[in-house]
């Protein structure tokens, strides 16, 4: 399987940077971002070579749907399997190309059932000229919260970079199903920023609009699919927003069953900046309702 990219290639030297989005199906920004970033580098003004995928995941995209048919996560199914199935296919595919790369942007949102606080995070890997070209791209990048947490949990698209020493970071911004135009204007920016920071173009680096930088080692830091689970099946119905500060303890909403008679609160396990917020309100016991970072 082979990728549908977009390769630009510069008339100087210069790093190579690859960039993408749709790992998952139903995070719109990324896509559309990555395309006006087509249009609007030109080749005379580049140094070095910049790859592009706007879907990574088509069959994804094509379902509508976080996952291709066979329900696997794409950003848990790396460094996948040339003969595997269709998400394992496209993990060697996307592998295969991290490892081409000197430097990796992978875009994300919350997709249909989350939001999101405008963020950039990379994991906090052992080699050290990694690591800080690392924190250097995600500041760059100029979204409010800058997160770097524990590498090693593995399947992602960062693994496998960690993997070859490339430098990578990963972005959110907001989600809950609409492709926003602002979503993709700071996006758009902050790819330009990143490129600017590796001397690929000539950009004039605007204002920092970083309010927070957070780094956590602990274990599975970042794996934001088990922050907060959900006590029951039911209706979520939240009583804080994305960017709030919160105390451990503290109420994220409740969890009502079907006819309203079983009501749990469910409190935070973290004090912290609240980053992501289920917005899709039927929940599964088990499913993460936000994350706390702090």
């Amino acid at each position: 399987m082979e990728l549908k990219t977009s390769v630009l290639k510069g008339t100087e030297g210069g790093p190579h940077l690859l960039i993408t989005g749709g790992v998952h199906g139903d995070e719109f920004e990324p896509m559309s971002a990555i395309r006006r970033l087509g249009r609007q580098v030109n080749d005379d003004d580049l140094r070095g070579r910049l790859t592009l995928v706007p879907v990574v995941n088509e069959a994804a995209f094509a379902r509508g749907s976080r996952t291709a048919e066979d329900e696997l996560d794409l950003a848990r199914t790396c460094p996948g399997d040339p003969g595997g199935s269709i998400t394992e296919r496209t993990a060697h595919a996307l592998s295969e190309l991290i490892r081409s790369a000197d430097f990796y942007i992978d875009l994300h949102t919350g997709g249909n059932i989350m939001e999101v606080w405008p963020m950039s995070g990379y994991g906090l890997v052992p080699d050290s000229r990694v690591l800080e070209d690392q924190r250097r791209m995600a500041r760059a990048f100029n979204l409010p919260f800058v997160w770097g947490t524990n590498c090693e949990l593995e399947g992602r698209s960062l693994s496998v970079a960690r993997d070859a020493r490339v430098a990578a970071i990963y972005t959110e911004y907001l989600g809950a199903g609409p492709c926003r135009q602002d979503g993709v204007d700071d996006y758009v920016d902050g790819c330009l920023n990143v490129m600017g920071e590796l001397g690929m173009i000539d950009r004039e680096q605007p204002a920092s609009r970083v309010e927070h930088v957070v780094e956590d080692d602990r274990p599975n830091a970042g794996h934001m699919q088990i922050c907060n689970p959900s006590p029951m099946t039911g209706l979520f119905e939240p009583c804080v927003g994305l960017g709030d500060a919160i105390e451990a303890g503290q109420s994220l909403g409740t969890v009502s069953d079907v006819l309203g008679e079983r009501v749990i609160d469910v409190s935070s396990n973290e004090t912290g900046i609240v980053l992501t917020l289920r917005t899709f309100a039927r929940v599964h016991e088990g499913d993460a309702l936000a994350v706390i970072a702090g």
